[in-house]
């Protein structure tokens, strides 16, 4: 299992034409305010080469990525906070997923209506910024009203926490996202329990115009990203939806004739693996190759969980190949037999692209 990423906007951004390109799944994607309605839901294998190296060499009988899901979510406008629009389910929908790309309308088409009668970014950005701002306040104004009681009674830390959650309304109120603002341990703590939309990480994708890929617009959304410190990434959505058209081999010629080294989902991924501090392991045997995604830092034991519940709780130890090891000593045996394979327990941290031999016991 990969992660989940809300694909947010105003209305004629091109989320649903990304999305289709994205997941090929075929979502409405028409010039029309609204045109998704309820989110539409896509999960895609997350591309990684070192799965296929890994595969030529065990040949297994099945090779399987681990995956990503997008959700199309509803296009939001000013007023959203408020019901606006499709403003209530958009914001639950949005509640529900580990990051957000948020696509931004950086071309001119006369063909297709802008919600605002023009294009223009930085508006566009901070439209939905606030709507989410706003909604975040109530979320807040709510969760310090019941703390409230408690400190009347005197719990001295549901009065620290009140006096944060103050001083965070106050930061929001200045137009200042909760993902921009670096907290104290304790604070996120206090945050934790509450699903603040500002604080969820976020991409913002410059949607672009293929004839006019590095335009004035795309400067402005990066410089935005960069000030919140955010991601960006420029992608073609019509593009995108042309190369699901085409088999494997054209699209490589294609993509080599543009000069594009990757694919958006490529992008998208790699980002947001970066922004949601994601990595990789693998399990190999003549059955499968696997690649399973964890956070950074995870230890085996709760690796060995994300395989199956019974290897985290008979756990006994792991068994583990480095990537680069696996791939020279031409798998298992021979790193074995170069000393390169490497009994590890509980408490070891997993590294990006670990070959794993999970030992249980239940």
């Amino acid at each position: 299992m990969g992660f989940a990423c809300g694909i947010v906007g105003l209305p004629n951004v091109g989320k649903s034409t990304l999305f289709n390109a994205l997941t090929n799944a075929g979502a409405s994607a028409q010039p029309f305010p609204f045109c998704t309605i309820d989110a539409n839901v896509g999960v895609v294998a997350v591309p990684d080469p070192r799965l296929d190296q890994l595969s030529a060499i065990v040949k297994p009988q099945r090779t399987t990525p681990t995956s990503m899901t997008f959700v199309d979510i509803a296009g939001l406008i000013q007023g959203a906070s408020q019901g606006e629009g499709l403003g209530n389910r958009f914001l639950a929908h949005i509640r529900e997923v580990d990051a957000i790309a948020h696509v931004v309308r950086c071309f001119e088409d006369e063909n297709i209506a802008h919600v605002s009668g023009s294009v223009n970014p930085k508006r566009d950005i901070e439209v939905i910024n606030t709507e989410l701002i706003l909604a975040d306040l109530e979320t807040i104004d709510r969760t310090r009203q019941k703390l409230a009681k408690l400190a009347k009674a005197g719990d001295k830390e549901a009065r620290n926490s009140v006096e944060f959650l103050q001083w965070l309304s106050q930061r929001l109120n200045e137009g200042t996202v909760v993902r921009s603002i670096q907290l104290e341990p304790t604070q996120q703590e206090v945050l934790q329990s509450i699903s603040l939309l500002t604080a969820k990480p976020i991409l913002y994708v410059a949607n672009v115009a293929e004839q006019d890929p590095n335009n004035d617009y795309v400067s402005t959304v990066q410089e935005l990203a960069a000030d919140e410190d955010a991601e960006c990434v420029v992608i073609c959505s019509v593009l995108e939806a042309e190369l699901q058209e085409l088999s494997l081999s054209e699209r490589t010629e294609y993509l080599t004739e543009l000069e594009i080294s990757e694919t958006g989902l490529d992008k998208v991924v790699s980002t947001g693996y970066s922004l949601l501090r994601l990595h990789h392991f693998f399990t190999t045997n003549d059955n499968e190759v696997r690649a399973w995604t964890i956070p950074v830092g995870t230890t085996v034991i709760k690796a060995a969980g994300r395989v199956h519940t019974d290897f985290e709780r008979g756990f006994i130890r792991a068994e583990v190949i480095a990537y680069t090891d696996f791939i020279r000593l031409k798998g298992e045996h021979g790193a074995k037999s170069a000393g390169k394979m490497r009994l590890e327990g509980k408490d070891y941290v997993v590294a990006d692209g670990d070959v794993i031999y999970i030992r249980f016991n239940v």
